[in-house]
């Protein structure tokens, strides 16, 4: 027989007869290989067009706007200030037989473990409560101070009620030096004695952020904005329709969006020694990690031993501190739950089941074991889950490592303080965590976007629309004292 050699589309082997009946390869529709053709047949398959939102709502943004408030700024820093305790309490290190402070070891009450002393205020005459240690040996006493404030020296001289010297008293080892932590809380004086010798100016304590500049960018070809897909795009903006440049710019728009709350809970400042270009911000966690509580105990959420005397330990803290009434947690999946697990422990009947009636379940309803809140030493707590620290995409990525830098949650309280606004030019109440964004008649920086190019109102010969995005913020943390972060 003699050979035949083909030329033209068949010779590409685009047509391929079976001659069995063998269910082959060939036999079904393959838009995915070069084999199957894709495209460039007459037979259509089966279209989802519709994408599938595999990832649900994918924003993380709202913390902030659940438990602050946004207010305008005109300049490049914002300054604040916070009352200082009332009461005067220190941390020192004494000499038992003569009962001098020596001023460099004196420490304000809340920053024990500062390396530089402070100035303290205990006068002349001044009564204290005393708790003296000398290795394990620890002795509660009253004393009185003989010699204050002393400019020149910083020093103080206290002597105790029940004995000669501190070296005296029970408890107390045979040592020259010892560690005093004491508290002011009256003075005595004798009959015709003169009036008190000094006096005590309020502590003033102030504290400033600055924003920074965050910005994003969307940029499309004017021949794909007029480009229809065969994709129905959505997404989280509301974008929707058959123009796949519509769902880019929303993705753009809604994670710049999640950029603005994200840029201030990360921030931080910038320090001296620093290469990068950007200024730098004070953002929640470390706000914090700086002026607030930080707890260090990981046997708190460690799912095995969480009780309500652990977190008894961090109420006594917040004892310490404001102590107000009303807080927010904003836990992970791994903290939340085990807040779940100890609010469940408190029931005598945990051991053995859970039982109808303690939960406000009933056998006709799926029982519920989660907990929205509760009250504890006067204190009430609301807990929520934050998507931020359980997203793998943003604070879950880094929180899956235990033991480097993971956030299970924080503490926020639910206080406000009085101020005179400026710019409102009354008085108002703003909470203790609130953004400031810059603004002017001139310009609102809150959140900017434009449009340019030749897409649409053209404003250049560029054949693209650019959508750019603007915004300057910074996060003011007030009375940071009151909040925790769970370490």
């Amino acid at each position: 027989m003699a050979s035949v050699t083909f030329s033209g589309p068949g010779a590409l082997g685009l047509v391929s007869p079976n001659y069995t009946k063998n269910v082959t390869t060939g036999s079904y529709l393959d838009l995915a290989s070069t084999a199957g053709q894709g495209w460039a047949q007459q037979y259509l398959p089966d279209l989802y067009e519709a994408e599938v939102e595999r990832y649900g709502d994918r924003s993380i943004s709202g913390f902030l706007s659940m438990i602050g408030a946004e207010e305008a700024m005109t300049s490049d820093q914002v300054v604040w200030s916070e009352q200082g305790r009332l009461h005067l309490a220190y941390k020192a290190s004494i000499h038992t037989t003569t009962g001098v402070i020596t001023a460099d070891s004196i420490r304000d009450i809340d920053n024990e473990g500062g390396s530089d002393p402070v100035a303290h205020a205990v006068r002349k005459g001044q009564t204290v409560v005393c708790q003296i240690a000398t290795g394990s040996d620890i002795a509660v006493v009253k004393a009185q101070c003989t010699a204050g404030i002393e400019a020149a020296t910083n020093t103080l001289t206290l002597k105790p009620y029940g004995a000669a010297t501190f070296k005296d008293l029970a408890n107390i080892a045979a040592e020259n030096t010892a560690t005093i932590r004491f508290f002011v809380y009256g003075s005595d004086f004798g009959k015709g004695s003169g009036a008190m010798e000094e006096s005590v100016e309020a502590e003033f304590k102030s504290f400033s952020n600055k924003p920074i500049i965050i910005k994003d960018k969307y940029v499309v070809s004017g021949s794909d904005a007029s480009q229809i897909g065969w994709i129905e795009v959505s997404g989280e903006s509301g974008q929707g329709g058959y123009l796949w440049y519509l769902k880019s710019a929303g993705d753009t728009r809604k994670r710049f969006e999640d950029y603005l709350e994200m840029s201030v809970v990360e921030g931080v400042t910038k320090a001296g020694t620093s290469a990068a270009t950007g200024t730098g911000t004070e953002g929640l966690f470390e706000a914090i990690e700086d002026r607030g509580i930080v707890t260090s105990n990981a046997g708190m959420f460690d799912g095995a031993t969480d009780d309500l005397a652990d977190f008894d330990v961090l109420i006594a803290e917040l004892d310490k501190q404001g102590g107000i009434e009303e807080n927010m947690l904003f836990l992970d999946r791994s903290a939340n739950l085990a807040f779940d697990d100890m609010l469940a422990g408190a029931n005598n009947y945990h051991s053995a089941g859970t039982n109808y009636g303690v939960f406000n379940n009933s056998e006709d309803m799926a029982l519920n074991l989660g907990f929205n809140g509760f009250r504890r030493g006067g204190y009430d707590f609301y807990k929520s889950d934050w998507k931020y620290l359980n997203n793998k995409s943003t604070r879950g990525l880094v929180n899956n490592n235990a033991t480097a830098g993971k956030v299970e949650g924080v503490l926020i309280p639910a206080g406000t303080t009085n101020v005179y606004d400026q710019g409102m030019g009354k008085n108002i109440n703003r909470p203790f965590l609130h953004v400031r964004y810059r603004a002017s008649e001139a310009d609102d920086r809150k959140m900017k976007s434009w449009i340019t190019g030749s897409v649409g109102a053209a404003t250049s010969a560029l054949d693209a629309m650019e959508v750019h995005y603007l915004s300057e913020r910074c996060l003011v943390v007030q009375a940071a004292n009151n909040f925790v972060l769970f370490r």
